[in-house]
């Protein structure tokens, strides 16, 4: 990355610089390779946040379907971890995942879990086993039939008539798909594979199977990562992770550049895992250094630039995303490590900044926790807008979650300091409100981002970015206006 006039003297955040397009020979965005190469396999330079309100099993298979990288949080207690950790690897790579409700669940039981929206719909079966069955599914409801049926109807009723199914063996193609779920008029149809549900198909996710590569393990699984802390007996719990199959294990402190977070770091080392090793937080090529010194392969970049994140006003501690990312991936570059840049992202022009800058890839949390795969219910308010809750992971209710089986003496004691919002509510984008919807636009604008550089690889794009500085009016002048007549 080269700065567009003299390098500035003071530290920047994504908003007060602005890309420079430069002499390109890319044709076209489908001509960019967005894959990170940054030791994992992940083919998206996109990996959602270990936060408790952000990375469930659901969202990480989703995303890695696509490319991307989930990082399962490290207060959920090691037995769901590993349980989260081996559903990731079940799911299907070709085909979604399956809803499946059973005939009696209503409308208001099917409406916590998807909005009326098009692209999405409920498989309901009248299945015993975890297994479905050709013999079992009644239908498919679709999820724009939630918007106008009463809330105590039975999915049963609505299902009826409504099944559409295709075996798995004979889809030839993406192509082949979409044409056999428009054939069926359906939204959704079932994939059977020896008379056994094993997907969901639509007619938007056959489109997207031509546009992204999914990250795959070594035995063709989906991948996916976990936290852990830097107290108590990492090492056991790293081991433990590792034998479960995750891909990608992430020592995680808010203050990464400290004695207890090298200690962890070495355990972890030490345990020979063969699999990359990610720590922070950090903002300084120091703690690089430090950092991979003692392990680690993939650094957290970030201090205070998220939503939910409260410690640059508490504390004063922090830097300004954008010269903290840019900083940290030179001295990663040295060091042949990589750089995660975690927090900040509001658009996709600061993903775009933050490869820039030198991040292999961008960590993103409160715009994926206003998704239908985030963890939790969907709630909706008075106004009939579908919301769900998110909170900082140093707030007094990740301080709960976290050390709820303190005696209440010791945990009133951790509350006093406690910071960072408790409970927010993040709505869903009525025009993008399932994760792959928001992937299609960050990484549309990220590909469109590389072709004005003449970037085709993220490797590329790291050399070939120019960056120059703008006002506060600049950045103001970059948003769109609403019309008005």
């Amino acid at each position: 990355m080269e700065f567009y006039g003299e390098t500035p003297d003071v530290d920047l955040t994504y908003s007060d610089v602005f890309l420079v397009p430069r002499r390109s020979a890319i044709t076209s965005r489908l001509d960019v390779d967005l894959a990170p190469g940054d030791g994992t396999t992940a083919t998206l330079p996109l990996v959602s946040a270990n936060m408790n309100s952000v990375t469930g099993a659901r969202l990480a298979a989703t995303l890695a379907r696509r490319g991307g990288l989930g990082v399962l949080p490290q207060d959920m207690p090691l037995q769901e971890l590993d349980a989260a950790i081996r559903w990731v690897k079940a799911q299907p790579v070709s085909w979604d995942t399956p809803l499946v409700l059973p005939p009696d669940a209503t409308v208001a039981d099917a409406a916590r879990l998807l909005p009326a929206t098009e692209g999405h719909g409920i498989v309901v079966a009248d299945a015993s086993t975890g297994h479905v069955d050709a013999d079992d599914i009644l239908g498919v409801v679709p999820a724009t039939r939630l918007g106008t049926a009463l809330p105590d109807a039975r999915l049963g009723d609505l299902a009826r008539g409504r099944a559409a199914s295709v075996d798995a063996d004979d889809i030839e193609s993406a192509r082949h798909a979409f044409d056999v779920i428009v054939a069926a008029e359906a939204e959704t149809v079932c994939v059977l594979h020896h008379g056994h549900l094993v997907g969901t198909l639509s007619r938007r996710s056959a489109l997207r199977s031509t546009l992204y590569r999914p990250a795959l393990d070594a035995s063709g699984r989906l991948i996916v990562a976990a936290a852990v802390g830097i107290n108590g007996d990492v090492a056991a719990k790293a081991q433990a992770l590792a034998g479960a199959g995750v891909d990608v294990l992430v020592v995680d402190t808010a203050h990464g550049h400290q004695e207890g977070m090298l200690r962890a770091l070495r355990a972890v080392a030490d345990l020979d895992l063969g699999i990359p090793i990610a720590a922070g937080n950090i903002v300084s090529a120091e703690g690089v250094h430090d950092l991979v010194t003692a392990g680690a392969t993939i650094l957290k970049v970030g201090v205070g630039p998220g939503a939910m994140c409260t410690t640059r006003m508490m504390t004063a501690v922090g830097r300004p995303q954008f010269s903290a990312v840019l900083e940290t991936a030179e001295a990663a570059r040295i060091m042949g490590a990589h750089v995660w840049a975690d927090g900040g992202v509001r658009y996709p022009r600061d993903v775009a900044l933050a490869l820039a800058a030198g991040a292999a890839s961008v960590m993103i949390g409160s715009w994926f926790a206003g998704t239908i795969e985030a963890p939790g219910e969907l709630q909706v308010d008075d106004a009939g807008r579908a919301y769900k809750e998110s909170w900082g992971m140093a707030s007094t209710k990740a301080v709960h979650e976290r050390f709820g089986r303190l005696d209440p003496y010791e945990l009133a004691r951790k509350e006093l300091f406690a910071e960072g919002i408790s409970s927010s509510k993040i709505y869903l984008d009525p025009l993008r409100p399932g994760l792959e919807d928001l992937l299609d636009m960050i990484t549309s604008g990220v590909r469109s981002s590389f072709t004005y550089a003449g970037a085709s690889t993220v490797a590329e794009f790291h050399d070939r970015a120019r960056v120059g500085l703008q006002s506060a009016a600049g950045y103001e002048e970059g948003k769109a206006l609403p019309v008005s007549w």
